[in-house]
């Protein structure tokens, strides 16, 4: 993949996704979802559900609002902390964030750094308005928070936020939680859904954008016991390319780093966790090149978080976040307490003690990142086939297989193959063209499996199973066929064992 721009083009022309209000001009930060992207977007969050929810009894789920009461964002210091920094061109007031113009004129990463610094080094190297080469105003924080109002009177009492994360109502509804379901520490709570970022200059496709979905955890453990995980050794020799906060003081290159050394920057369960949602990227396809993780350094920690690792993806435009990490402490609990007035601890059965949970771990991250990771590791120019071959994960493909008769007469047949799968597996039926174009077509929209039926299914009942990644072919009995491609489809589906295509 050259540029993000292709994968841009690629996305509408196969009805993954579109520009918002396109024919009013568009509106910067909004994209819509079409067929296939709504259906890769959904088996994304699907799996992700199952994966770290109901395959697992530790986890509970639930279900928030978009807009909850305003208290909720001055408690969790939204109102007052979550703002980047915005410069403003004195000239044509062209605005653009702050640390991001940094990014891209000096080539370093600015994460984190206040008005002040910005200010400084902007006189320092001489920086100017890349719109009219005018200079700047003074660097000013620009809260992110979408405002509404809510009821029929617009005042100061009626202002509300849409939620720009989906934690916080873990948060609130955590005793409730605790008390209905009868859980122990340490457990979490999950959450997914969407939430609004009002982004300064939202850029790069999906990457950052104001209206996105995410995937949240909040993990529960007694205060004293974060560093007790009972599933670390399991995780500790796995390692991944890892940029520690060392390594970006002394200007270093990141290295290949087991969880067992990065256990020495943080917590265990923090690591387990860490460890586990990089391998769901893995399992689902992800190549290892592609992914780093990334310590954050002091000086650009939320004020939340005691410790934080990103897992970056190699995009075209850089190394860049898909995944961040939080060790929150007992921040959020201990704000809620104090705003709310409500008592928010529990009694912990195995210690016998009264306390405010630990969140020892906070894995959060965006659909729309993962979506567009996802589709980049998957895009592949074959220059051979003269396609664009899509190499989705089949768990994650929106089309599963596709059927297709090798002429017209041969339709009847071919549709009764079509009615056999189609409410077994989500099925593409294409008649139009050639068999050769229909197989690209089918590559482009990441179909595992396609299905033909020649003249000989007329005699030998069998028809053709062709392997997207390969080309292979074999020969199937139609009275074997549905159970031949779930044996396909499932033995590519087992967590950590890669794919085995047929030649």
């Amino acid at each position: 993949m050259r540029n993000i721009e292709e994968l841009s083009r690629f996305c509408k022309e196969k009805g993954f996704i579109f520009p918002n209000s396109e024919i009013y001009g568009g509106f910067a930060g909004f994209f819509d979802f079409g067929p296939l992207g709504a259906d890769l977007k959904k088996n994304i969050k699907d799996n992700w559900w199952k994966t770290f929810v109901q395959d697992r009894q530790d986890i509970l789920g639930i279900d928030g609002t978009l807009i909850t009461h305003p208290k909720v964002w001055q408690a969790s210091g939204h109102v007052e902390n979550f703002a980047d920094i915005v410069l403003t061109c004195a000239k044509c007031k062209y605005k653009t964030r702050a640390d991001h113009f940094l990014e891209d004129q000096l080539k370093e990463h600015f994460d984190g750094m206040k008005a002040r610094r910005i200010n400084e080094l902007i006189e320092s190297h001489k920086l100017v308005c890349p719109m009219c080469k005018g200079s700047w105003e003074p660097a000013t924080d620009f809260n992110l928070m979408f405002q509404t109002n809510v009821g029929p009177a617009v005042s100061k009492s009626s202002t509300a936020y849409l939620r720009p994360e989906t934690a916080q109502l873990m948060f609130t509804n955590f005793k409730l939680v605790f008390d209905t379901s009868r859980c122990k520490l340490p457990f979490g709570i999950a959450q997914m859904g969407k939430a609004f970022r009002n982004e300064i200059s939202p850029r790069d496709f999906l990457f950052r954008s104001r209206e996105f979905d995410l995937m949240e955890i909040e993990f529960f453990t007694h205060p004293d016991k974060a560093n007790e995980c009972p599933y670390f050794d399991g995780i500790k020799k796995r390692s991944i390319l890892t940029l520690t906060e060392q390594d970006q003081h002394e200007n270093q290159e990141p290295k290949e780093r087991t969880f067992a050394e990065i256990a020495t920057l943080t917590t265990r369960w923090h690591v387990y966790w860490i460890s586990e949602c990089l391998q769901w990227f893995l399992d689902l396809g992800i190549r290892k090149e592609n992914l780093r993780l990334r310590q954050h350094k002091k000086d650009e920690l939320a004020h939340y978080a005691g410790a934080c690792f990103d897992i970056e993806y190699k995009f075209p435009f850089g190394w860049k976040e898909i995944h961040g990490n939080a060790d929150r402490r007992q921040y959020d609990l201990n704000q809620h307490i104090k705003i709310s007035g409500k008592d928010l601890s529990i009694f912990d059965e195995e210690s016998k003690q009264k306390v405010v949970p630990y969140v020892a771990s906070e894995p959060a991250q965006g659909v729309d990142r993962a979506f567009l990771a996802f589709l980049l590791d998957a895009y592949n120019d074959d220059k051979e086939r003269g396609n664009i071959v899509l190499k989705l994960h089949p768990r994650l493909s929106p089309i599963k297989v596709g059927v297709f008769p090798l002429v017209n007469k041969l339709e009847d047949k071919a549709k009764e193959v079509y009615e056999l799968l189609r409410k077994t597996f989500p099925t593409q039926y294409d008649r139009s063209g050639s068999v050769g174009r229909r197989y690209a077509r089918a590559d482009e929209l990441g179909t595992p499996y396609c299905v033909t039926i020649d003249f000989e299914s007329l005699d030998d009942q069998c028809v053709t199973v062709r392997d997207r990644d390969t080309t292979g072919q074999v020969r199937v009995a139609i009275k074997d066929l549905k159970s031949t491609l779930q044996a396909l489809l499932r033995q590519e589906v087992q967590q950590g064992v890669p794919p085995q295509r047929f030649k």
